[in-house]
This record gives C-alpha cells, sequence and structure tokens, in this order.
C-alpha cells in the first residue's frame, strides 16, 4: 500500500491517503485528487528513494526538486547494510584460514557509537582495534550519521562532499557503491537541512497500522483495510457539529 501523512507544525500527523501498490499511479492518484493550488502550497515532501515516488511528486508538484527530501533513516539503513555486506565478505575470507574473530559481531557494527552495550563495550573496541574492513566500513557509517548535525545546507554540502571522497577511497565496494547512489540523489539529501523534515511522523503511523492488522487478525478485503486506517488514523472528528 502508498500512505501519505499529512504533517503540519503543531498538529497530529494524519493519514491522508491510502493507495494500493506502490508504483507511480498509486502516489499518482493522489496529487490528482488535490487542487492546483493545494499542490503548490506544498512546502516539502519526506520519501526514501524509491523512483516512483520521486517522478510522480516532480510530475504533479511545482518546484518539486527543491522539495522532496530523502529521510535521513533511510539513507543511514542503506549505509548500515552496506557496513554488513563488507563483514561477511571479510567473516567469509577469515574463516577459510581459521580466523573467527568477527563471528557473532553482526549487531555490534550496526550499532550507533552511542548505542553499543556497556556489556560488550570492550570487546567491540579491542576489534575495532585490530584494523579490519569492517571496522573502517563501520567508521565510514558512523561519519555519514554526523552529517545530520551540520547547521546549515553550505556546511552540509562540504561534509557530504568529503565523506563521498573518503568513501570513494576506501577500497570497500559496497561502502562506494552507496556513495555512487547518493552522490546521485545528492540534491534531495541536502534538501533536508532547508526543510528539516523527516519520515519519523509516517514511520509513528505505519506502527499503529500495523497495530490495527494485529488486532483485525488481517484484512480479508483492502477496501475494509483502507477504510480503517482512514478511520483510526485520518484526523476524523467524530462529535457532532454544534448549530
Amino acid at each position: 500500500m502508498t500512505v501519505v501523512a499529512k504533517v503540519e507544525e503543531g498538529k497530529k500527523a494524519i493519514v491522508a491517503y491510502v493507495g494500493e501498490g506502490r508504483q507511480r499511479e498509486s502516489l499518482d492518484a493522489y496529487w490528482l485528487s488535490l487542487t492546483a493550488e493545494q499542490r503548490a502550497g506544498v512546502e516539502a515532501v519526506g520519501m526514501d528513494m524509491w523512483e516512483p515516488y520521486r517522478l510522480s511528486t516532480q510530475a504533479h508538484v511545482p518546484a518539486a526538486t527543491t522539495k522532496i527530501v530523502h529521510d535521513p533513516f533511510h539513507l543511514v539503513r542503506y549505509v548500515n547494510e552496506a557496513v554488513n555486506d563488507v563483514r561477511k565478505e571479510e567473516q567469509r575470507v577469515l574463516a577459510t584460514v581459521g580466523d573467527e574473530r568477527l563471528k557473532g559481531s553482526k549487531q555490534l557494527w550496526l550499532y550507533g557509537h552511542e548505542r553499543v552495550p556497556a556489556s560488550r563495550a570492550a570487546e567491540f573496541e579491542a576489534l575495532k582495534a585490530k584494523k579490519l574492513k569492517t571496522s573502517r566500513a563501520w567508521a565510514l557509517k558512523e561519519l555519514f550519521r554526523e552529517m545530520w548535525a551540520c547547521e546549515t545546507l553550505g556546511e552540509a554540502r562540504t561534509f557530504f562532499g568529503k565523506w563521498y571522497g573518503w568513501a570513494m577511497r576506501s577500497r570497500l565496494e559496497p561502502m562506494k557503491k552507496v556513495a555512487r547512489m547518493f552522490r546521485r540523489h545528492e540534491g534531495n539529501i541536502l534538501t533536508y537541512f532547508v526543510h528539516r523534515l523527516t519520515n519519523a511522523a509516517i514511520e509513528g503511523l505505519n506502527n499503529r497500522i500495523a497495530g490495527l492488522v494485529k488486532k483485525a487478525y488481517g484484512y480479508r478485503n483492502r477496501e475494509r483495510f483502507k477504510t480503517d486506517i482512514l478511520f483510526h488514523l485520518g484526523g476524523l472528528s467524530l462529535y457532532p457539529k454544534v448549530q
């Protein structure tokens, strides 16, 4: 399903639209339900890097290129996956010579430095000191996370340029692959520092939608599912109007 949330400052996020599938047409239907004035009034659109959504938004929202914001959480997830790919390959190579130092360490490399459990902190520090490829990948991931603390667009653009250069010189193909992808989407990564919009609201709504599915023990038809989402999360007022 395609879910669109309406986010306004000082107000609770609500589900504005639910469409079937995740094709471009799934989002086109939402944009076409709005007037030209409403579409022009959209200030920013937070999304992951799913191409059909980007193309739909660019087709229907004026100046969409400056309004689309790729969600930081999803970007960090891509970098985490690259770190894990480096770890898996290095672990496979080390295992051929009987070296099991990376065994059981998967979760450690996925933590941010501030979230490493105290019970495993010493173990992790020892691993990082062994100059592993995985350690270099993790350091690049942590450096990327620091970018979101930049205060201005210019500062972030400079930071990203340096990070990209370090990633491309890392000789770690999974990290280079992600860096190239981010370079292609650089403009809509840096728009975060203009709009400061994330997908946190929609992720929260997604969790509540999952709760509806669990409570209903699943849905037998899509229309009932869509109706329940809009009834519970669409910001409807159930109080009668006072004349």
